[in-house]
């Protein structure tokens, strides 16, 4: 629905849920605006329309998303051989500066480190035709909506600007009004969606004992037909504390959160793509807009913040027309909390029935096979492991955080050099 509108070079505002797409809608038509050599040399552009410069430029959330989009245009624009650079915090200053002074055309970025080379003069974005903000209401929720202003007035004027967002709150809204000129809005939901969560995924919410969820999520992991399975913690202290316990239990499982270092969050993700881990646990902010194929189940170990949280957790299943399955444990103490969520999404849980690991009715609904214990046997370990995926020194700034759960990573880990 975007394309035709994004391609005639018009200002949009995309509103649709997550996992549907997003990133070619604007992708696509980013790339067609783009000035290459291949251009030229097709005779579809004058050799003076070529620049270093970056042409367009998107704007995301976070660490992990600006690593997804980039790829993403990559691959897309790898036939005219477009140039694509993610700019984020967390990575070594010196690639990203040499980067751009070979010459780039599109830049992927979080807003604090794109401030901070604009304002070193290391980028220049007074070149930019075409501007994205996306995950726009998570921008908001994470503070980052001054900071995006402030790129804004670094562009040129006469720009294309898109917009795209999974909600529309006022601060949104009046960032739309303030800086696009006359956008087409478009609404990406379908007619028969069951409220706001995709339909493609089964939900089930049960009653657990914080005790009990441990040995609960290893006998759920062993479900028929599981295939790759995220696991959302409130808490970083929660992520780390079940990523070590699955591991024990067996699992071939990487954490994603904020506690650990760039290397390791980023380790953990392309063990987690390639299949060498199975299982990722992660907390909301570090795995927001993660997009990665054959998620088959996405487990709530403690109850989300808020309905929003909700939405984008379970969106990591039941992707682009695949089934999914969702599974939301809640504290006796969250219970008013998941009613609100509950009442907001206008869900079927208002009272989640009390369920213990033993419970018969958790093996029959989610199809775990009878006699399943909590510790995967070893003729069903087959998966490589997170050591298997060696991590990246990236020179990072700031705390290395808290240490890799693979032994084979942290024995990798450069020492850090004096200041």
């Amino acid at each position: 629905m975007t394309l035709p509108v994004a391609l005639s070079g018009s200002d949009v505002i995309g509103q649709a849920k997550t996992g549907t797409g997003k990133t070619l809608g604007f992708g696509l038509p980013l790339l067609e605006r783009v000035t290459v050599l291949a251009d030229v040399e097709a005779g579809r552009a004058k050799p003076e329309e070529l620049t270093d410069s970056p042409q367009a430029l998107i704007v995301v959330p976070t660490r992990e998303l600006c690593q997804q989009v980039t790829n993403d245009l990559l691959t897309a624009g790898k036939v005219r051989n477009v140039r694509v650079l993610a700019i984020y915090g967390g990575r070594a200053y010196e690639p990203q500066v040499e980067a751009l002074k070979k010459g780039v055309d599109v830049i992927v970025g979080t807003p604090g480190r794109l401030l901070d080379l604009a304002g070193q003069r290391k980028l220049d974005l007074s070149k930019v035709r075409a501007l994205v903000l996306d995950e726009a209401d998570e921008m908001l929720d994470l503070g980052f909506l001054p900071d995006v202003e402030r790129i804004i007035t670094m562009l040129p004027a006469k720009r294309q600007t898109m917009l795209f967002s999974a909600t529309m709150p006022g601060a949104v809204i009046s960032l739309a009004r303030r800086y696009m000129s006359q956008p087409t809005h478009i609404n990406a939901t379908s007619p028969d969606d069951e409220g706001s969560t995709v339909k493609n995924t089964a939900q089930f919410v049960y009653r657990a004992h914080s005790m009990d969820k441990p040995e609960m999520v290893a006998r759920i992991l062993q479900a028929e037909g599981r295939g790759l399975a995220m696991i959302f913690c409130r808490t970083k202290r929660t992520a780390a504390d079940i990523a070590e316990q699955l591991e024990r239990r067996g699992f071939a499982s990487g954490a994603v959160h904020g506690d650990l270092g760039q290397g390791a969050r980023e380790q953990a993700l392309r063990a987690f793509r390639n299949g060498k881990v199975d299982v990722l646990v992660c907390t909301d902010v570090a795995a927001r807009g993660i997009d990665v194929e054959g998620v088959t189940h996405v487990i709530n170990y403690q109850s989300p913040e808020d309905e929003k949280t909700y939405l984008h957790r379970i969106g990591r299943t039941g992707r682009a027309g695949a089934k999914g399955i969702a599974i939301t444990l809640v504290d006796w103490d969250d219970i008013p909390r998941w009613q609100l969520i509950n009442k907001a999404l206008n869900l079927k849980f208002p009272d989640p029935v009390e369920t213990y690991s033993t419970s018969p009715h958790l093996y029959e609904e989610l199809d775990i096979p009878a006699g399943t214990k909590g510790v995967l046997p070893r003729a069903e370990r087959t998966r490589a492991g997170l050591g298997a995926e060696e991590i990246e020194d990236l020179g990072e700034t700031g705390g290395r955080g808290r240490k890799s759960a693979a032994p084979a990573a942290r024995e990798e880990r450069a020492p850090r050099t004096p200041r």
